[in-house]
């Protein structure tokens, strides 16, 4: 297990299995990941038409900002939605999306609570056709698409934002989740590297493990106070059977996944990952190489999606073995 200490060595850290950068990028983004399949998933709007395309459950795009000249009717396109999201096809990190919850007269009210005028908005599409926030700063297109309703489990132990779950998938199985929590500090973000709570998620049952914040263990929300123990994720079976489709839809091997649950839709896909990062095991206070190597040495393959997750519920647990069969055969269809 992991300490709640700053600093451990490198040693410390591969002796309890923990995934570093370089493995990660040689041994398995580089191995299971063929370069032809990332647009797929670099492309936020590649992504969204390739997973509806498949029918996978994904938040509704509304619109497409391609041109500067677009941008001059883009009053027309908003007008009379109150709540929407504008992000970067090509962004990462977080960097670049706008969430709107609602209007107060002429302007738009940030999740943050803030004011924003109808210019501040055509400026920040601006800023994203321009490749302010996008991989390498190549010119983009910003993506208008319906704001996700959340989850009542989760409005009390979230700030100012939605929250997110992102799955590590590996060779179409789920091996490790962590639940991201906006706070003040993200700006309502469920972006770890600004700022936002990291959660670790047992796979075999979806309750919490451990919640981190700055690569730090904390035990309770910062802003909410809400106590992060004991957190239990609705749908999680099928948010497992999202994830492991992902494999199929992207052919990519080593990928993260980060769904949303909508109050009224249940589980949905906002975007996958070829590169995801490795704050996931500290949430975890777990490395991911152990059930890396475990899928790597399977003489079994299971072909199904269903099959996938059902095993992965059954060897990626920390619960005891009375506690994951109640759990799972509440969970399982029919």
């Amino acid at each position: 297990m992991f300490s709640r200490k700053a600093w451990i060595s490198p040693w410390a850290l591969a002796r309890r299995g923990v995934l570093g950068m370089n493995r990660r990028n040689i041994g398995y983004i580089a191995r299971y990941n063929d370069r032809s399949r990332y647009p797929l998933v670099d492309d936020k709007l590649k992504t969204k038409l390739v997973a509806q395309k498949a029918r996978l459950n994904v938040p509704d795009l509304l619109h497409v900002v391609r041109t500067q000249h677009e941008i001059e009717v883009i009053e027309r396109e908003i007008a009379n939605l109150e709540e929407f999201v504008i992000k970067p096809a090509q962004g990462s990190g977080g960097k670049g999306i706008l969430v709107i919850v609602g209007r107060d007269g002429d302007q738009f009210v940030k999740s943050s609570g803030a004011r924003i005028a109808l210019n501040d908005v055509k400026r920040h599409v601006t800023n994203i056709l321009s490749g302010l926030h996008s991989l390498g700063g190549k010119q983009d297109v910003a993506i208008i698409e319906s704001l996700v309703k959340v989850s009542p489990l989760f409005r009390s132990v979230s700030h100012e934002g939605v929250p997110d779950i992102r799955i590590v998938v590996f060779r179409g199985y789920p091996v490790m989740g962590m639940l991201r929590l906006a706070t003040h500090a993200s700006d309502g973000k469920a972006n770890l590297h600004q700022g936002a709570v990291g959660v670790g998620i047992d796979i075999g049952t979806g309750r919490s493990v451990a919640a981190v914040q700055n690569n730090r263990l904390i035990d309770r929300h910062p802003d909410t106070g809400a106590d992060l123990n004991g957190l239990e994720i609705p749908d999680w079976r099928q948010m497992l059977i999202l994830a492991a489709r992902c494999y199929e839809v992207t052919s990519l091997g080593y990928m993260g996944c980060d769904m949303v649950i909508d109050e009224s839709r249940g589980p949905l896909l906002l975007e996958m990952n070829a590169r995801p990062g490795l704050s996931i095991q500290i949430a975890n206070n777990q490395g991911l190489v152990p059930r890396l190597r475990h899928v790597e040495q399977l003489e079994d393959y299971y072909v199904t999606v269903e099959d996938r997750v059902t095993y992965a519920m059954n060897t990626f647990t920390y619960f005891p073995a009375e506690v994951r069969r109640a759990q799972i055969a509440e969970l399982a269809p029919g």
